[in-house]
C-alpha cells in the first residue's frame, strides 16, 4: 500500500535508538526526509549509515541535548534550515523515571522538562509553518496509565495525551492532525533487563494474548500510518499497540 509519503519532511526526537531509530528507518523506506535528532553522534551516524545501505532516504542528523535550555528551539532551527519545511513532527524523546510516593522537587521537574513541556515547546516552535501551510501530521509516543506504581515519566506523558486530544481540536480545521501512539511492552535492552532468561516468557504468556513482547518495527510501522496522508481522518485518538495487553476497553 503507498503511504503517499513520498517527498515528505519530518523531524523525529530520540531518534539514535530503540523507537525513535526504528521510526526513522521506517520513513526513510517510504521515501521521507527526516531530521534525526538525539544527543548520540556515534549512534546518529551508524543510523545514517543503516539507512544508506538499505537504500532508504539517508536524514539529517542533529546531535542535541532535548532537555538542555533552548533544546527545542535549536531543533525547531535546525529543521527548518535543513528540511525547508516540516510535514510531519513525531515527539519521540523520553526515559522512565520511577519515583516514590515522597520524591525531590528536582526529579519532578526534570521529568516534566524532559517528557512534557520540551515536546510541548518544540511543537509550538513549528506549529506556525504547520499552521501557515494549513498541513501537518503531529504524532507524540506515550505509555502506560496501568501503573501500580509512581513514574514521573508517565505521569507527564498522560499529560501529552491530555494536551494531545485538546491540540487536535484547535487545529483540525487547520488541517493539522494531532495522535498518540501508546506502546506496550517492546523488546529492547533495558526490557532484556527486566526480564532476564525465562521471566520475558512467563510474564508474556500470563499478560500478553499474543504471547510475546513487541518489537520496535511494530511501534514504527504504526507511527509510520498515522501521520501518512492514509489516516488523513484520524486525529485526537490514542492508538495502543500492545499485543493486546491492555485491560480496559476505553
Amino acid at each position: 500500500m503507498d503511504l503517499y509519503l513520498q517527498h515528505k519532511t519530518a523531524v523525529v526526537t530520540g531518534a539514535s535508538q530503540g523507537l525513535g531509530r526504528s521510526i526513522v528507518k521506517t520513513l526513510a523506506a517510504e521515501g521521507v526526509k527526516v531530521l534525526a535528532t538525539a544527543r548520540n553522534e556515534a549512534l546518529l551516524l551508524s543510523l545514517q549509515s543503516e539507512i544508506k545501505a538499505e537504500g532508504g532516504v539517508v536524514p539529517e542528523i542533529l546531535v542535541q541535548d532535548f532537555t538542555a535550555p533552548g533544546g527545542p528551539a535549536a531543533i525547531a532551527a535546525a529543521a527548518l534550515q535543513a528540511l525547508g519545511h516540516v510535514d510531519i513532527l513525531i515527539n519521540n524523546a523520553g526515559a522512565s523515571r520511577p519515583l516514590g510516593p515522597i520524591a525531590p522537587e528536582e526529579e519532578w521537574e526534570a521529568a516534566f522538562t524532559l517528557d512534557f513541556h520540551h515536546h510541548r515547546q518544540l511543537t509550538q516552535a513549528l506549529l506556525p509553518q504547520f499552521m501557515e501551510r494549513k498541513q501537518g501530521a503531529i504524532l507524540n509516543l506515550i505509555s502506560t496509565y496501568e501503573l501500580r506504581s509512581i513514574n514521573g515519566s508517565a505521569v507527564a506523558k498522560a499529560a501529552i495525551a491530555s494536551w494531545s486530544k485538546a491540540l487536535a481540536g484547535e487545529l483540525a480545521s487547520q488541517g493539522i492532525r494531532v495522535n498518540c501512539l501508546q506502546p506496550g511492552i517492546i523488546d529492547s535492552a533495558q526490557i532484556r533487563r527486566i526480564f532476564p532468561g525465562d521471566e520475558r516468557k512467563k510474564f508474556a504468556e500470563r499478560e500478553i494474548p499474543m504471547g510475546d513482547f513487541g518489537e520496535p518495527e511494530d511501534i514504527a510501522n504504526m507511527a509510520t500510518f498515522l501521520v501518512s496522508p492514509r489516516a488523513k481522518y484520524v486525529t485526537g485518538t490514542v492508538a495502543v499497540v500492545d499485543g493486546g495487553m491492555r485491560r480496559y476497553a476505553f
